[in-house]
């Protein structure tokens, strides 16, 4: 892991992997990170392995497998139930790529959704103005050739 100097709204964390089970084990070591309540942007072109790192998240708070974890494109959200630090934890995987307005998104209920005890994590969610606004962090992941991939989290809390 290579922490990057913070700036001034955050901290950054900055992860390399070269397979598919790298990205699931940086998602292991960034759930340590993560405190509820939050709100992350996953950004990264499609098959960057957005949600197989959310895939290492859930299986770090005891909330799901790695293969029992899905990408939502069709659903829009999944729900989980972990626990992180001895405490229940919900992780709400969200992927918004196919809803074409803030009205639509209004629909999702995203306020009820932040809750104390919640991680939620928007695929696709820099789209959005309101997302953009109420998150708590970015996630961004872009290929740097073959299955290697560069993740560089940030967090403004």
């Amino acid at each position: 892991m290579t922490n990057a100097a913070p700036p001034a709204e955050g901290r950054t964390h900055e992860f390399t992997t070269r397979s598919g089970a790298g990205t699931i084990e940086v998602g292991r070591k960034l759930a340590r990170l993560l405190k509820p309540p939050q709100l992350l942007l996953l950004r990264g072109d499609l098959g960057t392995g957005k949600t197989t790192l959310v895939k290492g998240i859930a299986e770090a708070l005891e909330a799901a497998e790695a293969d029992e974890v899905t990408s939502p494109t069709f659903t829009l959200l999944h729900e989980y139930d972990g626990t992180q630090d001895g405490q229940p934890v919900k992780l709400f995987h969200l992927d918004v790529y196919r809803l074409e307005g803030e009205r639509q998104l209004e629909t999702l209920g995203l306020d009820e959704l932040l809750t104390p005890d919640a991680l939620v994590l928007v695929e696709w969610g820099d789209k959005f103005k309101s997302l953009r606004k109420k998150a708590t962090g970015e996630i961004a992941i872009s290929s740097t050739g073959g299955d290697a991939r560069k993740i560089t989290v940030t967090l403004k809390q």
